[in-house]
């Protein structure tokens, strides 16, 4: 749990990330978004968005994302995970509501990107499950240290 506190607390502090997904012509692809991450028996990610025809696209070839959060003083954190739609009424608007409650500059309130809110057309939900973390520094960028890493 150790890797996954520090992997939540790095990326509530640099915030935005990029996000890569593979496309049918096996491309990669990279955005720049804004996940939000719990952590209780396990860490899971989450990203409203738009689910614009790239991204179905992409996440219907293959349903694999890598998170990569850089801040200046080369601190890194970095999810590769399972990416899933979430339809679920209930979820979205529990989701839209930690954005929306947690401290700036993590928090957001999407209702001026989304004024028909959670349920609308217009936003969509991700979920991200991730299956490996690593942190570096300069210490482990350099090769000086190994990189914390789970599992």
């Amino acid at each position: 749990m150790v890797v996954q506190k520090e992997f939540l607390d790095r990326a509530h502090r640099i915030v935005w990330c990029t996000v890569a997904t593979v496309g049918p012509d096996n491309r990669p692809r990279t955005r720049i978004l804004h996940p939000i991450w719990e952590l209780y028996d396990e860490l899971a990610g989450w990203i409203v968005t738009r689910a614009t025809p790239v991204k179905v696209r992409h996440l219907a070839h293959s349903s694999y994302v890598s998170c990569c959060y850089w801040e200046p003083g080369h601190e890194v954190a970095v999810a590769d995970c399972e990416a899933e739609w979430v339809t679920d009424g209930a979820t979205r608007q529990r989701v839209w509501e930690l954005y929306r409650d947690a401290p700036a500059p993590l928090g957001y309130d999407f209702w001026s990107v989304f004024p028909d809110g959670p349920n609308g057309e217009s936003p969509s939900l991700l979920r991200l499950t991730p299956y490996r973390l690593r942190l570096a520094d300069a210490e482990t960028l350099s090769g000086r240290k190994v990189p914390p890493v789970w599992p």
